[in-house]
């Protein structure tokens, strides 16, 4: 661990055209190589797809996609006298949406449709619905955390 002081937290600066910090980070999961403006149209563009199909506000269909992935707890390594445990911790806020935003990448990239913008919609409808990879990865989790949750005590 470091001995300097702890590092200065960045804020993000909101997309431009629904000026919402969760939009932006979305938009850095999805960006390979600087290519902003091309992560920003795929995730736009599978906006218009998701209201195509559900008649519903995208932005809403994404927190509540959001809200369903995100993860209450999470396990965490600790050693412990030569041993390591798997020690379920809460996950903090910060972390929960972050974590809720990969997955769902990492489903929409492992999806077979094609394009990204098709991945990304049907997995942004998946995890709306309780379905997908994003929300088995959630319970995947889970289920670690209540299996080692006889270790608890070493929290920290």
């Amino acid at each position: 661990m470091s001995r300097r002081r702890a590092a200065v937290k960045r804020k993000l600066k909101p997309d431009p055209k629904f000026n919402d910090i969760i939009i932006s980070q979305l938009t850095q999961f999805i960006m390979k190589q600087g290519k902003k403006s091309k992560a920003e149209s795929i995730i736009y563009k599978s906006f218009d797809v998701i209201s195509n199909k559900t008649k519903e506000d995208p932005l809403k269909v994404l927190k509540k996609a959001i809200d369903n992935v995100k993860p209450m707890l999470e396990v965490r390594s600790r050693r412990v006298g030569g041993a390591t445990y798997q020690v379920p911790v809460d996950v903090r806020y910060e972390r929960r949406i972050s974590l809720a935003l990969r997955w769902i990448v990492e489903g929409a990239k492992k999806r077979k449709e094609y394009g990204m913008i098709e991945r990304l919609a049907g997995e942004l409808l998946d995890a709306y619905k309780n379905t997908g990879l994003a929300i088995k990865k959630k319970e995947d989790t889970h289920k670690m955390a209540e299996a080692n949750k006889a270790f608890a005590h070493y929290r920290w």
